[in-house]
This record gives structure tokens, sequence and C-alpha cells, in this order.
């Protein structure tokens, strides 16, 4: 009984086994890179820059179909593009950069869906905004890794100045790096947006990379209990949320999402470090 609800889909499809490979890496990668973005405070600048995939995307499926390559390079360069003009337009005008942002990204999401609607159909526009997992091949798995493992390699080399910029940015400034590591942050963000098109679609891109992050901050005394508890629910969610697809015949991407969701919910209330019960428990009985 165990192994059938728990084991069998993954030890008997193929389409499972990839699909879950596919969460680990995302897990993997993109979960580090949502420790950063909450500590940043970037968390609904990511969701920005994960709509501004769209579009090039989009360009990509009008070139190519649903060619893996075409959609993963026009994604990377639209979301690269967005940031940097996010970025000029800031530093000319004064305005914040998540105000640029979010003009930007508004643009690039119409621009997306309009060029979808044109060149495709409502199954086209359906599989580039949600994504679907379950269908994830093996060029797809190789290109969701790569990023994982790239991500991996890069935070190992450039921890350090991340974690300084992401919470004395002005210092940084002033010692000459902050634009570069900001920069290289960005383009962090990206590859794992893209990643995480490639499963779970524009729309959800951000879900499995910011969620538990956010959770995990209510558990974790240091960054690196953060980064570890972070990682660990985006696998127990993966996880649940294929399970729950494959027992329930429910959509992968929203069911991995939601459980992610469930997994914050608890945190709220329960959480070590900061959880409502937790809060409750230290305030102090007032003695009349």
């Amino acid at each position: 009984m165990i192994y059938d609800l728990l084991v069998a889909p993954f030890a008997e499809f193929t389409f499972m086994k990839r699909a879950l490979a596919a969460c680990i890496a995302l897990a993997l990668g993109g979960a580090p890179i949502g420790v950063l973005l909450v500590l940043r405070r970037m968390s609904l600048m990511g969701d920005a820059l994960a709509h501004s995939v769209l579009p090039g995307a989009a360009l990509g499926f009008v070139v190519g179909g649903l060619s893996l390559p075409a959609l993963a390079l026009g994604g990377v360069v639209a979301g690269l593009v967005v940031a940097l003009l996010a970025g000029m337009a800031s530093r000319a005008t004064g305005l914040m950069e998540d105000a640029s942002l979010a003009g930007f990204f508004l643009i690039a999401l119409a621009a997306g869906v309009l060029i979808v609607s044109l060149a495709g159909n409502s199954v086209d526009l359906t599989h580039v905004l949600f994504g679907n997992v379950l269908a994830v091949d093996a060029m797809s798995l190789t290109l969701v890794v790569g990023i994982a493992g790239l991500t991996l390699a890069v935070l190992a080399l450039s921890w350090r100045p991340l974690i300084a910029e992401s919470f004395d940015p002005e210092f940084m400034a002033q010692v000459g790096g902050g634009g570069r590591w900001h920069m290289l942050f960005l383009v962090l963000v990206v590859l794992n947006l893209v990643a995480g098109f490639q499963a779970l679609g524009t729309l959800m891109a951000l879900g499995l990379m910011v969620l538990p992050a956010v959770a995990a901050r209510l558990w974790a005394r240091s960054v690196w209990q953060m980064v570890v508890a972070a990682v660990a629910i985006a696998l127990a969610t993966g996880y649940g949320g294929l399970l729950i697809s494959w027992h329930a015949g429910v959509p992968s991407g929203p069911a991995i999402v939601l459980t992610a969701g469930v997994a914050y919910g608890c945190s709220l209330f329960i959480g070590s470090q900061g959880g409502v019960l937790r809060r409750r428990q230290q305030v102090p009985h007032r003695h009349g």
C-alpha cells in the first residue's frame, strides 16, 4: 500500500522519474536563489522577471515551435533585456528599480501573450504559461540540471559578496563591486526562471523558488540554515506535488506550487522563528 502510494509512480514510469529529477534540480538550484531574493526583499521583483521571460519564449515559439533551444534562448534574452532596461531607466530617471521593472514587465507580459495568441492556439498558450513537468523530456531535463549545476558552482565562488550585497548594498557600491554582483545575481535569477519555465510555465516558475525560501525564513536562525531549510522544503514539496498530481489527476505545476504554499502556511503558524504560535508563547503575561 505504501509502496503503491509513495514509490510506484516513480519506479514504474519514466516520465515520472524525469519529472522528479527536474524538481530535484529546480530545488537545488532555485531555492538558494530564492533565499537571496527574500534577503534582498526582491521577491516581487523576481515575479516581474518571471513574467518578462514570456515575450522571448513567445518569439522562440514563433520561430521554432515548442523547440527547447528556441524557447530557452528567447526566455534568457528577454529576461536579461528587461532587467537591463529597468536598471538603465532607474539610473537615468531616479525611479526606484522595482517601479521601472514593474513597467517593463507589464509591457513584456502583454506582448508575450499577444505573440503566442496570434501565432498559436489556446493549447500552445497554456503550455507556455503553465508548463507541464510531467512532459519534461531528456533535453529539457538536461537544461534544467545544467542550469542547477551552473548556479551552484557560481554561488560557491561568489556566495560571500552576494550575501554582503544583500545585507549592505551601499557598502558594496562604495567599494566598487555592487553593480557587478547585482547583475550577476539577476543573471542567476533569469537562468533559474528559464529552468523553472520548462517545467512549471512562466506564471509559476517563481513558486518553487520563493515559497520554500519564505517558509524557511520562519524556521532558520542563520542564512545557511535558511538555505538548507529552503532546499529541503523545495525537495519535499516537489515530491509531494508530483504525488498529488498523479493520484488526484490534477495539473502538476499548480499541485507543486500549492504544496509549497501549504508548507508556507504551516510555517506561518508553527515556525520556530516568528511563527504565530511562537510569538504568542513569547508574549509576557500581565498580572493584575
